[in-house]
């Protein structure tokens, strides 16, 4: 576990829980943030990207939006974030469905076809990765745009999937939080 992994898992240990699926982390990450943690975690998650071609980080409106931003000053390109309403100044969109276990609703995710061209490379950002409804979502968009995603990165994935690069996993969290 490297340094960061480490910092996060004793932020969860004195300010959080985990309790099964359940990961609260309300004081420090996605209600009130703590925008040095945020930048130190963008700036390894940007690092395991460095080496691709990466033209845009894509998230899903709100808690993404941090992590996005974080990982995007990193790498030196722009963040688009998804909407969960469409506002009337974007008459061409992008959308696809997401649902939230979390909030138990389910939500459509709106971009403009003005921020996502063609051929482009993005990378998705979020703060959790758990079953993956967000990500099916931010796929669709994509695939719609006929962009390309070229990767994951998140915060916490609980899902148990090795393809996306994440922080902690929720493996390593429920080992250390019984230790």
């Amino acid at each position: 576990m490297n340094r960061i992994a480490k910092e996060l898992l004793a932020r969860i240990k004195q300010e959080g829980s985990v309790n099964g699926q359940v990961i609260k982390v309300d004081r420090f990450l996605n209600h009130m943030v703590d925008p040095l943690l945020i930048d130190r975690l963008g700036t390894e998650l940007a690092s395991r990207f460095a080496d691709h071609k990466i033209d845009k980080i894509i998230t899903a409106e709100s808690s993404g939006i941090m992590i996005a931003q974080a990982i995007s000053r990193h790498l030196g390109v722009p963040f688009v974030y998804a909407k969960k309403k469409r506002p009337l100044t974007m008459p061409k969109f992008f959308a696809a469905s997401s649902y939230s276990f979390t909030k138990e609703e389910s939500t459509t995710l709106y971009v403009s076809h003005e921020v996502i061209q063609e051929g482009e490379r993005l990378l998705f950002a979020d703060d959790f990765f758990a079953v993956g409804s967000t990500f099916k979502a931010i796929e669709q968009i994509i695939e719609q745009a006929d962009a390309t995603l070229v990767g994951a990165a998140v915060i916490i994935n609980k899902s148990g999937r090795r393809d996306i690069e994440s922080i902690l996993t929720l493996e390593e969290l429920t080992a250390e939080t019984l230790c």
